[in-house]
């Protein structure tokens, strides 16, 4: 009974019709092949959520599949103004290098090393009352150094904690303000555990502390990022990271719908 009473005030609760609209659709580089990731635990929690997204790839249909590199600069509870984003375009700098399958190094040396810098906020900094202004300075900033560099700008929207849903409309239109001031595309992963908490509250997304992603919550966001990143639909994915193939699919279902409602699309699979 709690739970169905949780699910029907999440449902209550989700911001589907009252945020802002993002004015970004897409990435502007419908090609994009390398991407940094820069943010905090929540993305390396469960050995990486980018290589979910690498994996998802693998798990596509032939023709949706694509090169794709990624690495992650994450430090335990930052917030953007924590990372020296200039610093990490320097020569010889991230990602630089690499290691194939037979353990050999392979020299990562190209005129532009990343296509596109995904960007996450500390979890409630966006909407935290001493440090939303550093969020609205820093995601601005950031974003104008991506572009120096020739990489676009991709802010990844984070849920709310899983005791204080009222997060979710307030992140969604933060991070929303953020990508429309700067030109830059938003990754709805926190509407997707929302809808997900609604849709599925027996697929436990959090960690005991209410805010880390389980395995689940990771494949989620995984997968709210590959549809948005290459606005594809990975329903019929073949990856389900380990997970039940049923609950697999309920999430991957999930992260579509969020994707094609945050972008006013009609719904496809």
């Amino acid at each position: 009974m709690r739970r169905m009473l949780v699910a029907a005030i999440l449902l209550l609760a989700m911001p589907a019709f009252a945020q802002t609209a993002p004015q970004v659709r897409r990435l502007s580089d419908v090609k994009a092949e390398s991407f940094m990731w820069v943010g905090n635990s929540f993305f390396y929690y469960n050995n990486g959520m980018p290589a979910f997204v690498q994996r998802l790839l693998d798990g596509a249909p032939a023709a949706d599949r694509q090169p794709y590199r990624a690495t992650m600069v994450t430090m335990g509870g930052s917030g953007l103004d924590w990372h020296d984003l200039e610093s990490y375009f320097r020569p010889k700098s991230v990602g630089y290098y690499s290691f194939n399958s037979s353990n050999n190094i392979v020299m990562n040396s190209r005129p532009k090393m990343w296509d596109a810098v995904i960007m996450m906020d500390c979890s409630q900094c966006p909407v935290h009352p001493t440090l939303s202004s550093v969020f609205t300075e820093y995601a601005a900033k950031n974003a104008a150094i991506a572009r120096s560099h020739g990489a676009e700008p991709v802010l990844f929207m984070s849920w709310a904690y899983a005791d204080k849903p009222e997060m979710t409309q307030m992140l969604a239109e933060a991070y929303t303000a953020a990508g429309n001031a700067n030109g830059a595309l938003v990754i709805p992963a926190g509407l997707a555990f929302a809808r997900a908490r609604a849709a599925r509250p027996d697929l436990e997304l959090y960690q005991p502390d209410r805010r880390h992603p389980t395995l689940a919550g990771t494949y989620l966001a995984a997968a709210t990022t590959y549809g948005t990143l290459y606005r594809r639909s990975p329903v019929e994915n073949a990856y389900t990271a380990g997970l039940d193939p049923a609950a697999a699919r309920a999430l991957r279902e999930v992260a579509w719908q969020t994707v094609q409602a945050y972008f006013g699309e009609a719904a496809t699979q």
